[in-house]
């Protein structure tokens, strides 16, 4: 009977050991964000906030002008339900702009902006609606590109880090 007991206070002492050792193994939050917008197609969330890596350029490219080479980004429209006269999109792009026209860039770098282009290669001017997108139903990839530009044979070029924001804001007709 004393062994039972014994026993019995061994299990006890044990489980109860064990019990707070299992206590808080981890734990996080979930957070969701998004917005209901009124639009024939729905934005992915993969291009809704994204990073275009224009990568380490020699500033030796960027003189009197010079151009880095032209990193492709999209914006890709998905479950896309047109209607009648919602066919198309245009996009316009803004953020602060130089005196060139080009996004302006932050940081220590200076001497160089960026500029971007449609598919054609074409300039794409801050504030003003791109070229009409043709749709299609379902899934749309409207393709864009970036590229860094010295400010002229007047603006040195300082190597450093930059950052640039440019907004897009969509308009279907």
């Amino acid at each position: 009977m004393k062994l039972n007991k014994i026993m019995m206070a061994g299990v006890l002492v044990f489980g109860a050991s064990t019990m707070a050792h299992a206590g808080n193994q981890g734990q996080g939050v979930v957070n969701f964000k998004g917005a209901i917008i009124d639009a024939p197609c729905s934005i992915s969330p993969e291009t809704v906030d994204q990073t275009v890596d224009l990568g380490q350029i020699s500033k030796v490219v960027l003189k009197d002008g010079g151009k880095s080479v032209k990193k492709e980004f999209q914006v890709l429209l998905e479950n896309c339900e047109l209607e009648k006269d919602k066919s198309t999109v245009s996009l316009t792009f803004t953020g602060v702009e130089n005196s060139d026209g080009r996004l302006e860039i932050n940081g220590t770098a200076k001497g160089a902006s960026i500029a971007l282009v449609d598919t054609e290669g074409k300039p794409i001017k801050l504030g003003t609606a791109t070229s009409a997108h043709k749709l299609t139903e379902g899934k749309n990839i409207l393709r864009f590109g970036a590229y860094l530009q010295g400010d002229g044979a007047s603006a040195a070029v300082v190597p450093g880090d930059f950052t640039s924001v440019a907004d897009f804001t969509m308009s279907y007709q």
